[in-house]
This record gives structure tokens, C-alpha cells and sequence, in this order.
């Protein structure tokens, strides 16, 4: 028993250095250059599919840049809700003359609707840089110049960025924090861009920058069309083409509400989460015998101390050092990217729910037809409706 509660605790040890090293390797973005410096032209590619209460804001942020040469294109991606009428009013507006509106064609054999949106954006995009960020984003008005100031002094043909997460309800609180929790801890970012290795890959999704040459390389979206998780993919796609990929914290220049309330935090990560494990069952064991084992097995024990009047090292003292070492990762993450502190003190809860959400995800892809997200299914194999 002692040696197995050295071996977890160990293992948080390792997991606290590499959070420690991660908050220091990330940049934050650059200022935005000076007046004189190179602008190439950007393209600003939204897809949106029902997003009447996001895109409003999520354009008129866009619109606002102070940068001297982009477009913004958004597609419609049969939207049944107000998105378009939404779209058509910005479009009146005198801000509108930089947008292009699309609507989206029909979604082909083989595709996610997602990729299939994007291509769609990227082949009517002039830029040469192509931005593709989600329609519930906000950008600062400076955000733009920043973040290619940020591509060219890395030098990179992809960057990606941590958003800041907006969160209002109490489990978008609780269990959205969980997608950094996992990234840092378990990830060396550094090696993201010092290795060649598409192992190392980071992407968020909700913002991505590419070089028109990078991305025309790797076949565009086209080449992760069947894949959920598409912000990573896209990531090893453009390693194996030869490409360097960069990553910044973007907390103070973009934000993001990725879901409003627990249907849709469930929702949304029923669908991402197997597929973010490469739809592989092996994974899918490994992270539910690791959450259990580093992150809910010490209150176990401590509850059995408790109940027992037991304070020895392997079942007392240990065990405390544990759940002190996971709630330090918590806080400190949720110290750098802007979340509140008051959830890191419900990381055990949060983990119970990662693993429902988990078996959630996998019995749909594995045993059902897919996750189901805003009126389409997403299974393992084959066409989504």
C-alpha cells in the first residue's frame, strides 16, 4: 500500500512539474506592431450553424479590428434558428462592407459539418493569412494585429491560442476548466513547437490561424473532413507536411463561451471527448483507470481514515499530500487562464463528472449513432446527418 501511494503521489509530482514548466513555456501574445510594419491581408472565416445568440457580438468584434487589410466571410450553415436574419442586419450596418455572407452547400458523403463549413470558407477566402474561429467568440480590437505579429516573429504556418472561457452557470464552471486541466497537465507544450513530432500537438479550435501556403498543403479541412476533433488534426496534418505550428495565451485579447449550461456542457462534450482520445477504446480505459486512481481514490482513502480513526502514512498523510498536489495544478491553472478559483476546490466532483461524461461518449459512438450536436448526428464511421 505505501508504494503504490508514493507511486500516485509521485506521478501528480511529475504532472505539477510539467503544469509549472507549461505556464512558463506558453508566450502571451505581442504587443500589435507599429503602424509602419508588413499587414498582410487576413482573412476572418466564421462557421455558424444556430448561433443567434452568439454571432451578432462574435462579428461585430471582428468587424471593429484595427487592423488595415481583412475581410470577414461567415458561412450559414443551414441554420434553423435567427442566424441568418442576424447576419443580414450586420450586414446593413455601415461596418457591414467588410462582410461576405455564404450559405452553406449541402453536407457531402464522408464529412463533419464543421470541416465541411470551413472548407467551404477557406476556398472563398483572399487573404493570405486565414483566420477560422468559432461563432461564440469575442475579439479585442486588437486581437487581429497581435496575433500576426505573434505568427511571424515564430515564424509558423499555424497558431492556435488559449481563449479566455467565459462560464456563467454553475457546471460550465465546474467542468469546462477541465479542458486546460487536461491540456497542461499532460502535455509538454514547448514541444509543440521545438519537435517535429505530430505527438506534440496542441489546437484550440475556437481560434486558428493558418498561412494560406500551410493550409493549402495539407489539402485544407479536406484532409481532417472526418474528423470531430479537427482542431488537432489539423495540428498533425500540418507537422507531417513539414509546417511549425506555434501557440500563445490569448486569454486578454479573445474569449469564448463555449456552451450555455449542463445540456449543452454535456452535449458538446459527449461528442468531443472519445473522438479527442483518437476513438480509441485502450485510451478510453487509460483515462478512466488514471482519473480514478490520481484523482478520486485519495478522498476514498481519507473518507476510510476518517471513518477509522486511521492517521497513518499510507492511508492518511499520503493520501492528503495528493489531493493537495491536484488542487494546487487546479489553482494555478485557474489562476493564469482567468477561471474561478471556487471550482478548482470541487476538482473531485469535477473528475466524477469527466468520467460520466466519458462513458457518456463513448457508449454513443461505440453502442448508438453518434453524439447528437445542434440537429446533427456525429458517428464513429460514415456520414453524419
Amino acid at each position: 500500500m505505501l508504494i503504490y501511494q508514493l507511486f500516485i503521489l509521485g506521478s501528480l509530482l511529475v504532472f505539477l512539474g510539467i503544469v509549472l514548466k507549461n505556464l512558463g513555456d506558453l508566450p502571451r501574445l505581442p504587443g500589435a506592431p507599429d503602424d509602419g510594419a508588413s499587414t498582410p491581408r487576413v482573412s476572418l472565416l466564421v462557421p455558424a450553424r444556430n448561433e443567434e445568440l452568439n454571432i451578432e457580438a462574435c462579428v461585430a468584434s471582428l468587424l471593429a479590428q484595427r487592423y488595415p487589410d481583412f475581410e470577414v466571410i461567415v458561412l450559414d450553415d443551414h441554420s434553423s434558428d435567427g442566424t441568418l436574419e442576424a447576419l443580414r442586419r450586420i450586414a446593413a450596418t455601415p461596418l457591414g462592407g467588410k462582410l461576405r455572407l455564404l450559405e452553406g452547400r449541402e453536407l457531402p458523403a464522408g464529412w463533419h459539418g464543421k470541416a465541411w463549413a470551413c472548407q467551404q470558407l477557406g476556398e472563398a477566402a483572399t487573404g493570405e493569412l486565414l483566420l477560422f474561429t468559432d461563432a461564440d467568440t469575442r475579439h479585442q480590437p486588437d486581437a487581429l494585429g497581435r496575433v500576426v505579429e505573434a505568427m511571424r516573429r515564430r515564424s509558423a504556418g499555424m497558431l492556435s491560442l488559449t481563449p479566455a472561457q467565459e462560464m456563467e452557470s454553475f457546471w460550465e464552471k465546474l467542468i469546462v476548466p477541465l479542458v486546460y486541466h487536461i491540456l497542461f497537465s499532460y502535455l509538454p507544450i514547448s514541444m509543440v513547437w521545438k519537435s517535429r513530432s505530430s505527438a506534440f500537438c496542441y489546437a484550440i479550435g475556437q481560434f486558428i490561424l493558418f498561412r494560406r501556403d500551410a493550409y493549402e498543403r495539407i489539402g485544407g479541412h479536406r484532409s481532417v473532413c472526418n474528423n470531430i476533433v479537427e482542431d488537432v488534426w489539423l495540428c498533425k496534418a500540418v507537422k507531417r507536411s513539414g509546417g511549425k505550428v506555434a501557440a500563445f495565451d490569448g486569454t486578454d485579447a479573445v474569449s469564448c463561451r463555449m456552451y450555455r449550461g449542463f445540456g449543452e456542457v454535456w452535449q458538446g462534450f459527449s461528442k468531443n471527448l472519445f473522438a479527442g482520445l483518437g476513438n480509441s477504446i485502450p485510451g478510453f480505459v487509460v483515462l478512466m483507470v488514471l482519473v480514478a486512481l490520481l484523482y478520486l481514490a485519495p478522498y476514498a482513502f481519507l473518507l476510510f481514515s476518517a471513518l477509522h480513526g486511521d492517521r497513518s502514512l499510507a492511508l492518511f498523510w499520503l493520501p492528503l499530500a495528493q489531493v493537495t498536489v491536484a488542487l494546487v495544478i487546479r489553482f494555478m491553472i485557474a489562476a493564469r487562464f482567468r477561471q474561478p478559483l471556487w471550482s478548482a476546490l470541487l476538482h473531485a466532483l469535477s473528475q466524477v463528472m469527466l468520467l460520466l461524461i466519458a462513458f457518456n461518449s463513448f457508449r454513443l459512438s461505440v453502442f448508438g449513432k453518434g453524439p447528437k450536436w445542434k440537429g446533427r448526428s456525429y458517428p464513429l464511421f460514415g456520414r453524419g446527418s
